[in-house]
Formats: C-alpha cells, sequence, structure tokens
C-alpha cells in the first residue's frame, strides 16, 4: 500500500503531508501521557521492528500498487492507538528513506493512510467487538483479529478517495479501485490470522501489556505481590 512519488498531485501530498504532522504531533502527547511507561515502552520498541519486517514483504496488485501487511491494528491493541501511529511513522520514514519503499513526497499520505486510518480503525473496531464478547482473555485475540480485517481495505479505500481527490497517474479509477480494495480483502484475512496469533501469544504470557484490554478486563490486572516480612 506504500503510495510512491507522482502517483498524487502537489497540493493533495502537501495536504496529506500537513494533516500526518499534526496527528504525530497529536499522538506524540497522548502516547506520553497515557500509553507510555517502563513496561510497555520496550514493547512498542518490538511492535515497530515485527511491523518493518512484515511490511517490507510486498507483492504487486495491479494498477501500478502494490501490497503487503500493515500491522497497524496489531500495534494498536498492544501498545494503543497513538503509540502505534508513532512506531508506523517511524517504521514508514526509514522504508522511505533508506529503503526507497513509498515515495518521500508520499511519505505524508503514507502516515495518513497506515500510520492513522488503518491504525484507528483497527483499534476502534477491536475495541468495540471486545465490548460485545464475554469478559474473558479469549477474546482480546478475536477482537485484535476483526479490527485488523476491517482495517486493511477500509485503508485502501482511502487511498482511493485521495486519488479520487487529487490522483496525478494515468490509471482508471475504477481499476484502481478494483484492484485495491479486492486485493486488501485478502490481505486483511490474512493480516487477522497473524494478529490474531501474536495477539494470543502475548495474552498467554503478559496479558497486562496489551493495551485494548485496559479498563475491559479487569480480571487480568496483575496484583502488587505483598511484601515479605
Amino acid at each position: 500500500m506504500h503510495v510512491p512519488d507522482g502517483f498524487l498531485d502537489a497540493p493533495t501530498s502537501v495536504t496529506t503531508g500537513v494533516a500526518a504532522a499534526a496527528v504525530v504531533g497529536a499522538s506524540l502527547v497522548r502516547a506520553a501521557r497515557h500509553e507510555l511507561d517502563d513496561r510497555t515502552a520496550p514493547l512498542a520498541g518490538l511492535v515497530a521492528v515485527f511491523v518493518f519486517a512484515a511490511q517490507m514483504v510486498n507483492f504487486p496488485v495491479g494498477a501500478g500498487t502494490s501490497g503487503h501487511l500493515l500491522g497497524a491494528a496489531l500495534a494498536a491493541v498492544l501498545v494503543g492507538p497513538a503509540t502505534a501511529t508513532l512506531c508506523l511513522t517511524v517504521v514508514l520514514a526509514v522504508q522511505a528513506f533508506l529503503f526507497a519503499d513509498g515515495g518521500v513526497t508520499a511519505l505524508g499520505t503514507n502516515v495518513l493512510l497506515m500510520g492513522t486510518v488503518a491504525v484507528w480503525v483497527g483499534y476502534l473496531v477491536a475495541r468495540g467487538v471486545l465490548a460485545l464478547l464475554p469478559r474473558r482473555p479469549a477474546s482480546i485475540p478475536a477482537a485484535a483479529a476483526c479490527g485488523a480485517l476491517v482495517s486493511v481495505p477500509v485503508a485502501a479505500l482511502a487511498f482511493v478517495g485521495l486519488y479520487a481527490l487529487g490522483g496525478a497517474a494515468p490509471i482508471p479509477l475504477d481499476q484502481l479501485a478494483g484492484a485495491m480494495v479486492g486485493w486488501h480483502v485478502l490481505i486483511g484475512i490474512g493480516e487477522a490470522v497473524i494478529t490474531f496469533l501474536a495477539v494470543s501469544s502475548i495474552v498467554a504470557a503478559r496479558p497486562d501489556l496489551v493495551h485494548a484490554a485496559r479498563g475491559r478486563l479487569p480480571e487480568l490486572t496483575l496484583k502488587t505481590p505483598e511484601p515479605v516480612a
């Protein structure tokens, strides 16, 4: 889903860049105040590494675009949406500047699509599903998988919307929409499976580290050990 240089016109790229900068700034404040602490900061680093590795595997989906796993919903469920936005931003910046994966002028667009739309859609869907499921640990991976399943095609649709507003490549909109949405539905299914397995393993070992479970599954809160006399 990495948008290359020249795929969107200059006004659209500038607008998405400004919007992405505002989101990243707000995410820095929110993450520092509500999400990051001594326990979750190392997990955020591991999440960023995993997302980087997953996104480096690209394959063509037609109409001049490519597809790959996003990892946005997984990151949002584990470390919170603001921290996930920061993780995705770092990953996308490294990919653009060091690996030419996604255009430098389109970095704001990619952050907006993958680091904002996919992250927040995945997180909100996961929290919504979690509110409907039984209050037990097994509900967390299922909710995370639903978030991943929805977030990928929604991000693809958001890209199609941007292209409709300011597309600069000679590709028919209907052809692009069919390729992006059709393939990313399939990618979403694969991402849902991977997200389910990853979150399941973390819930089994350290459920207290899963951000999306906070306040929803109070029985997962670890009790502070009584001091030994």
